[in-house]
């Protein structure tokens, strides 16, 4: 595999300018904004794992930064692996969090994610439009799925799950229209994605800091 091969997968790329995708690339500072609001929330609460997922929120930031502007399989990956990162470490704090399991079963809860995604992104593939963002769509089903799986033990970060599942439906629906609209308007809403994503995460990032400060199990 050529790692420098260019990758034009957006409707505001027109060339392979550092620059073609100014809005995509400058949207990327609501990763960063996320990350800082919530590391000023976090100050004095000793949570260590939240600050985890705010380093991982960052390098989301950077990794997206970077795609959208060399926009080169090897910027891809620095784009698509912290995703793939914060969403394996949210589901392990769920899991052991929220949820209340051992840090073992919690962790074959992260293993599952991977045949759980094998055997999903197929389905939802099929779906006319999808396109990439199939890749995106367990994710909102995991979401919901434990807002149904705490609407008993934990109400209010049921609450919460299930607002952040439905942030991300929005949110996918705006990256799968990027280039159905690309003839009506030109800039795309790729950088929508980006914006409600930074939303997305930070939101899951206070969900896990209120529970945890409402007396979750564990320290994070």
């Amino acid at each position: 595999m050529d790692w420098m091969e260019p990758v034009d997968g957006y409707c505001e790329r027109l060339d392979a300018a550092f620059w073609a995708e100014p809005l995509n690339a400058a949207t990327n500072l609501a990763f960063l904004v996320a990350a800082a609001v919530m590391a000023w929330r976090l100050r004095g609460a000793r949570l260590p794992y939240a600050n985890i997922l705010i380093a991982i929120l960052t390098a989301i930031g950077i990794g997206s930064f970077l795609f959208h502007t060399f926009a080169t399989r090897w910027a891809g990956l620095a784009d698509t692996l912290p995703i793939l990162l914060f969403i394996l470490a949210y589901i392990f704090a769920a899991t052991r969090d929220f949820l209340g399991a051992s840090p073992r079963l919690a962790a074959l809860a992260v293993a599952a994610f991977f045949p759980f995604a094998a055997l999903t992104v197929p389905l939802f593939a099929l779906i006319p439009g999808l396109g990439s963002s199939a890749g995106y769509a367990p994710v909102p089903v995991l979401l919901l799925g434990y807002a149904v799986a705490l609407r008993r033990r934990a109400p209010d970060t049921a609450r919460n799950m299930a607002l952040a599942g439905a942030l991300l439906i929005v949110s996918l629906t705006f990256r799968t229209l990027d280039a159905p609209l690309c003839a009506v308007w030109p800039p795309g809403t790729h950088f929508v994605w980006h914006i409600l994503n930074g939303l997305l995460l930070g939101w899951l990032i206070e969900t896990y800091r209120r529970h945890m400060l409402a007396g979750g199990r564990g320290q994070g």
